[in-house]
């Protein structure tokens, strides 16, 4: 696969949801080769971690070919769920935590490991509304979403 990653992308990704659940948005922002994209959607009845996780899958969606990609979030939840290995054991568990319980969002962690084997992903974690730009404008794009289900 290193030989085929010829591409480097830097990922910015957001999810807000008022109320949770309530109505909710999402924002992602692709840097690659000097340019840059928005992605951006929302949805009528969601919670906040269903955006945040829906934001990276959009992402990585739209990459064409496969990448070395850099991803930076304010969300714990998708951060650990990937590198702490919580997605992999829930989906080896039949999407159950240790306590037997089920695991929340198994259909969007499903994709997300999916589309995981396609590139080589980094994960940032990032604080939230501490003025860093780009989490900033994902932040105002995902709000801005969940307003138009309002």
């Amino acid at each position: 696969m290193e030989t085929q990653l010829r591409y480097q992308v830097q990922m910015y990704t957001d999810g807000a949801c008022s109320g949770n659940p309530g109505p909710g948005g999402w924002g992602t922002i692709l840097r690659c080769r000097g340019r840059e994209q928005e992605l951006c959607g929302g949805a009528a009845e969601t919670t906040n971690n269903r955006m945040e996780l829906t934001a990276v899958i959009r992402g990585l969606k739209a990459l064409k070919k496969p990448c070395r990609v850099e991803i930076y979030t304010d969300s714990k939840y998708v951060v650990d769920g990937i590198t702490k290995g919580w997605a992999r054991s829930w989906q080896a568990n039949g999407w159950r935590k240790k306590d037997k319980k089920p695991a929340l969002n198994p259909e969007l962690w499903e994709e997300l490991l999916e589309l995981l084997e396609l590139h080589e992903v980094h994960f940032h974690w990032i604080k939230g509304h501490a003025g860093h730009p780009e989490n900033e404008r994902c932040d105002a794009m995902a709000v801005r979403e969940s307003q138009k289900f309002r």
